[in-house]
């Protein structure tokens, strides 16, 4: 990256930094079941929620025990089950449609990311209905009161129900944009082990992951705080205590439990201190080809880690040590190289994918895609531009 770039972008994020204690974050009110959920809908005076899910979620019956302590309430659910994987514009259109179709006044997500996602696009529908999306594409662009939002997830991994952005897919044109605002946050939040029982061992290795991917990267930017590298290292030995236990037998509620914590802190420390490349680039190849977003964190994590090299090795070793990934008698890069492997180890214990299928000719249009969402938002440990960031496809693409 040329160094008036660079300048450029890290003031930006200096000044971000710098106003961290001014913004109004807020943390969701934790609720313990769905009946709580239900009488606080209640109290609110709203009568009428719409659920924003998607096929799966609803297939597996998650859907039951959140309408029966609803319906025990006298409150009325409409039912979006549309979600797609990679949330798109016209998904949420959707869903907008139902609630305003059926006079709704609350909306639960219930699901992964996807559908908190779509949930946030349809409050910022509903607080700007005269606005398309794409026009509230970037940050802080949506203003305003949201409905009472209310967030169920059935994963433990996106840490969706802690942030304030949504992201969602153009499908005319296969790119991911982010609606960032403060206003898009969930007011409440109901972390219930039982409701992720069902998720299988894919998803569970695919979400876990990407819970630590959100807590790694927080850890190792330039915008943290003496609070979320707290909330990540929790996350970080939660999920390293928990996720191959829940990974190999779903009906671990203890693991479940430890799971959900670390995807709700790791969210809560990467939504003050924000992401790196490897979301970036994620988010390029999911919209591009579609491919589920944690699967994809898991795989570019060590790629993305490795290419940081020196720039990341102080603070990933001192994540490394805190988390008990390694002693204190390594070197910084001694260590740093432990918590690579360690990552390593965890996905091919899970079956997960040392690497990715590119098209060669894509990876231009995709680096500039991630240079686009990165720069100069994210304090990452190093700056790179587009064609720097060519080096991360090709080095995750699969041999042809």
């Amino acid at each position: 990256m040329e160094s008036s770039r660079r300048l450029w972008c890290r003031i930006v994020q200096g000044v971000l930094h710098a106003a961290i204690p001014l913004l109004p974050y807020r943390e969701p009110e934790l609720i313990p079941g769905c009946a709580d959920a239900a009488k606080i809908i209640r109290g609110k005076g709203k009568t009428r929620a719409l659920i924003v899910t998607d096929a799966g979620v609803r297939s597996h019956g998650l859907l039951q025990p959140v309408l029966d302590a609803l319906a025990a309430e006298g409150i009325e659910a409409e039912i979006f089950d549309k979600t797609a994987a990679n949330p798109t514009v016209s998904d949420v259109e959707g869903a907008f449609s139902l609630y305003r179709e059926k006079k709704c006044d609350a909306i639960i997500a219930i699901g992964g990311g996807s559908p908190m996602d779509c949930a946030k696009g349809v409050c910022a529908r509903v607080i700007k209905p005269r606005k398309s999306l794409l026009s509230m594409k970037g940050t802080l662009k949506v203003r305003g009161k949201a409905p009472l939002f209310l967030a169920v997830p059935t994963t433990a991994g996106t840490g969706s129900e802690t942030t304030i952005a949504a992201v969602l897919t153009d499908e005319t044109t296969h790119h991911k944009f982010t609606v960032l605002s403060f206003c898009l946050a969930p007011r409440y939040a109901l972390l219930d082990p039982v409701m992720t029982r069902s998720l299988p061992p894919a998803q569970t290795a695919e979400t876990g992951m990407d819970a630590l991917t959100h807590a790694v990267e927080a850890y190792i930017g330039r915008s943290t705080t003496r609070a979320t590298r707290r909330l990540a290292v929790e996350a970080v030995t939660l999920i390293k205590n928990h996720l191959p236990a829940a990974y190999a037998d779903g009906s671990d509620l203890a693991a479940r439990k430890g799971m959900q914590i670390a995807a709700y802190k790791a969210g809560m420390a990467f939504t003050v201190s924000y992401v790196g490349y490897v979301h970036a680039v994620a988010h390029s190849l999911g919209g591009a080809y579609n491919y589920p977003h944690g699967r994809t964190n898991a795989t570019l994590l060590p790629i993305v880690l490795r290419t940081y090299g020196a720039s990341c090795a102080v603070r990933l070793s001192r994540l490394a040590r805190a988390c008990g990934i390694c002693d204190g008698t390594l070197s910084d890069m001694d260590a740093t190289e432990a918590f690579i492997s360690w990552v390593e180890q965890l996905n091919r214990e899970m079956g997960i994918p040392a690497s990715l299928d590119i098209k060669e000719e894509d990876i231009p249009a995709l680096a500039r895609a991630a240079d686009a969402e990165a720069n100069p938002l994210y304090p990452v440990p190093k700056l790179m531009d587009a064609v720097e960031l060519e080096e991360i496809y090709r080095r995750a693409r699969r041999a042809q």
